[in-house]
């Protein structure tokens, strides 16, 4: 198992997680964050806006379900311009349903 960490534009956040559902291979958790990458953030005029509105999208999916994931984020989510987000990818030892205690996905 994996875990996906996408960053992504908030515009582009809903449109990210409708192509994903239709896969069936990923659940996820939606939230909204600020930061800022490699351009440490955006200048207009005088002002610096060094934190940015992104939407982070986490997800646990199967090892053969990575590439597919990856794939749709950054088809569904990319816009051409600095700022489009970050995709990044975890090992996961293990997973638990709280309610029930069983393991797995």
């Amino acid at each position: 198992m994996k875990m996906i960490r996408a960053i992504v534009r908030p515009e582009k956040s809903e449109t990210v997680a409708e192509k994903l559902a239709e896969t069936g291979l990923v659940s996820m958790t939606k939230m909204h964050v600020f930061g800022r990458g490699k351009g440490k953030g955006l200048q207009v005029g005088d002002i610096r806006y060094d934190e940015l509105p992104k939407v982070m999208l986490l997800m646990v999916v199967p090892d053969e379900a990575v590439e597919k994931a990856v794939d749709i984020i950054i088809e569904t989510g990319k816009t051409g311009y600095v700022g489009d987000g970050k995709i990044f990818i975890s090992p996961v030892e293990a997973a638990y349903t709280v309610r029930t205690g069983e393991a797995g996905l």
